[in-house]
């Protein structure tokens, strides 16, 4: 098989990386998050995601910009009825749609490791883009490793972030001022 990852950021990598090598499985990963933001976040989160495909000597794709805007406008509610479902779907099609033009026999992503996305949601939306693109979805539930992620990101010098990653997570984080200031 060979897999491509969607990646969120570094630490939420590292398990799942983890796994894939040690079942020998082939996989290259893909930096597709316009839902983070500020600017500074989504570069920040970059580079640390830099950092763990090198840890494990891993091709990482890069795609996409910063979207913002986008997020504010609330445009995807037309759509969509939630800002984390437009957000995955958004993510996942890129992902499929990638991995079905670049010879990627399937694909997965690092959301599916954190105890605080919605699972199920994450399921769906591969599952739909799986058969939207003709593309094999690879699960594995990897919240299992969550924690050890965190720590092995911690071991090797990653930032580990307080907020998923939208302008609406970080205005409801219990950490917002502290994430702010971390950004100066």
């Amino acid at each position: 098989m060979e897999l491509l990852l969607h990646a969120c950021c570094g630490p939420c990598s590292m398990y799942p990386q983890k796994v894939l090598q040690s079942d020998n499985i082939s996989y290259d990963m893909l930096w597709f998050n316009p839902n983070i933001h500020p600017e500074y976040e989504w570069n920040r989160r970059l580079v640390n995601l830099r950092l763990a495909a090198d840890h494990y000597g891993v091709k990482l794709h890069e795609e996409g910009v910063c979207m913002e805007d986008y997020w504010k406008s609330k445009t995807y509610l037309e759509e969509f009825s939630s800002r984390c479902l437009m957000c995955y779907d958004m993510r996942m099609d890129m992902t499929a749609k990638y991995a079905k033009e670049n010879g990627y026999s399937a694909f997965s992503t690092t959301l599916l490791v954190s105890p605080y996305q919605q699972h199920e949601a994450i399921i769906e939306s591969c599952r739909k883009k799986a058969e939207k693109y003709g593309i094999e979805f690879y699960y594995y539930d990897f919240r299992e490793g969550f924690r050890e992620g965190q720590n092995m990101a911690r071991d090797i010098g990653l930032y580990r972030q307080k907020y998923c990653g939208c302008i609406f997570s970080l205005d409801e984080s219990d950490f917002k001022e502290k994430i702010l200031k971390s950004m100066t």
